[in-house]
């Protein structure tokens, strides 16, 4: 499944470019207010490494999804111009802000810009606990005693919307929290800020600064791109890429930057399994253990878990084969409490259910 990620930002902030420079696209304009949505692979060198080792005749790598809306101005939420739009990004995993630092300084306000956008999602979150709350009246008239308990947790988190408090920040209980899952609300996901820049040199602008700061006080990951260059650049065969990026003093695509913000932003890492059938990425949270992993592969897998063979990434690649980290001791065998580390090269021995 898709690590999904949905752009927001005020208009001419130059969010399409950077969903075109991370998909390779041409989008322009939205179509009767359509969202742009594209699925790519996402780039990771240690694949290219392990296809060279074991010649699979499958690759699958990681997927990243982009999900881009039109530009969010002032009072869209309100008067339901929004909605539509905003419902798009409910299924996304996190947002990415990204935010004008661009042009004449006394044409830009990128703090007020991200502030707008804030308010737009606060608006938006605010309507959907109230048509909740709403909908939860007639149980609660009726005396139900679970439909009360909702009731009060979601008037409570629309209480601290209405002063001003994106639900992320809002340290909800787990049952606060489980109360208000179904709603998915916008305000709740993680934020990853995006600056972007006409030039990498403008990575000093005090503007720029500004946004890496106000990213570091909520604890949120900050990065920067060139939309505009990276865009064109994406254009290219993908073979030229690499040489107009360094050109440009850039050192990763777009693509690649924004999916490793993502996956650290999301708790996410990436482990492997790998033959000459086929070389596969799976991906799981931070902290996971060996049978939670391998239920990722197949559900039979965790409820049969018995053991898993692990070896590092960085081991497989530099002695180059399985049978030579195992006889140079490379090779563990974990049971229940191992935790996946990013880049394991796993098989799981199951018990298969009868």
């Amino acid at each position: 499944m898709a690590v999904s990620c949905g752009l927001v930002g005020v208009p001419g902030c130059g969010k399409t470019t950077l969903y075109n420079a991370v998909t390779a696209s041409q989008e322009a304009t939205f179509a009767d207010g359509a969202t742009h949505r594209a699925i790519v692979e996402a780039p990771d060198p240690r694949v290219t490494r392990l296809v060279e080792i074991y010649r699979p005749k499958k690759v699958i790598r990681a997927k990243f999804e982009l999900i881009d809306i039109p530009g969010l101005a002032t009072g869209d939420a309100a008067d339901g111009r929004a909605g539509r739009w905003l419902a798009g990004l409910k299924e996304a995993d996190a947002l990415l802000h990204v935010v004008r630092c661009f042009g004449d300084p006394s044409d830009i306000d990128p703090l007020g810009d991200v502030e707008n956008v804030g308010l737009e999602l606060l608006v938006a979150d605010s309507a959907t606990l109230e048509n909740k709350i709403n909908r939860l009246a007639k149980r609660v008239r009726a005396g139900d005693k679970d439909a009360m308990r909702e009731r009060e947790d979601c008037m409570k988190v629309a209480a601290a919307l209405q002063e001003g408090t994106p639900v992320r920040q809002q340290d909800l209980s787990r049952r606060e929290a489980e109360s208000i899952r179904d709603c998915q609300l916008l305000s709740e996901k993680p934020v990853l800020y995006v600056a972007n820049l006409e030039i990498p040199a403008d990575q000093t602008r005090d503007e720029v600064q500004a946004i890496a700061h106000l990213a570091a006080e909520e604890g949120a990951l900050f990065l920067t791109v060139c939309g505009r260059d990276e865009a064109d650049i994406s254009q290219l065969d993908p073979e030229d890429r690499s040489v107009f990026l360094s050109e440009l003093g850039i050192e990763e695509s777009s693509l690649a930057r924004v999916a490793q913000a993502a996956y650290q932003t999301l708790g996410l890492v990436d482990f492997f399994t790998a033959g000459e059938k086929e070389v596969h990425v799976w991906t799981c949270r931070l902290g996971d253990t060996a049978p939670v992993a391998a239920g990722k592969i197949h559900t039979d897998m965790e409820r049969g878990f018995i053991r898993m063979e692990i070896i590092p990434y960085e081991a497989l690649s530099e002695l180059e084969s399985e049978s030579a980290a195992i006889e140079a001791g490379r090779r563990q065998l974990v049971g229940k409490e191992y935790v996946i580390q990013d880049g394991d090269i796993v098989v799981v021995r199951f018990s298969p259910a009868k």
